[in-house]
């Protein structure tokens, strides 16, 4: 009984202490929700330099919470729409390699083509179009890639010869 008398407090503690560590993750993904969704509302205005900075100021917060990978997408996003492609490329090659898992990752693989496209790196960005529908067939992103390749100039495509009538005799 003494033993238990002595115990009981300290088990008391630690219970107490993991509520409390299993309600702080609660809120903290409140308050990063409701700033990403702050954020996002910028976007929806199109003020993309006020949404960059706020996607940018999320990931210091909140860099490791489930939104992460969003608001790095956002980010490129965000440069994309500015024209600032070589930035934006950085931000989507970013989805790609920091967030294996995330629902990010067809668009943002979409968005490097898209942005490869607008650089006029045709070659690279008909290879991100083909990691696309390799990697994601099902997808509307895969939809939106198949579109982009068959709007695309062939690559290994000869020039034709112009006939001018003043070339050699057969």
């Amino acid at each position: 009984m003494k033993l238990l008398m002595i115990v009981l407090p300290g088990i008391i503690a630690v219970l107490f202490s993991l509520n409390l560590a299993v309600a702080a993750p609660s809120s903290m993904q409140d308050s990063s929700r409701h700033l990403y969704d702050r954020v996002m509302e910028e976007f929806k205005h199109r003020d993309y330099e006020a949404a960059l900075a706020g996607f940018r100021f999320f990931l210091e917060l909140h860099g490791q919470s489930s939104l992460a990978a969003n608001a790095q997408y956002w980010v490129g996003e965000c440069q994309y729409r500015l024209g600032r492609y070589k930035e934006a490329l950085k931000s989507f090659s970013r989805v790609v390699s920091y967030y294996p898992l995330s629902p990010k990752l067809a668009a943002s693989t979409l968005k490097i083509g898209q942005t490869y496209t607008r650089m006029r790196d045709h070659e690279k960005a008909r290879m991100m179009y083909e990691q696309v529908v390799d990697q994601y067939p099902e997808s509307a992103e895969a939809e939106l890639a198949r579109k982009a390749l068959d709007a695309a100039p062939m690559r290994d495509e000869e020039p034709t010869p112009q006939l001018t009538g003043n070339g050699p005799p057969d």
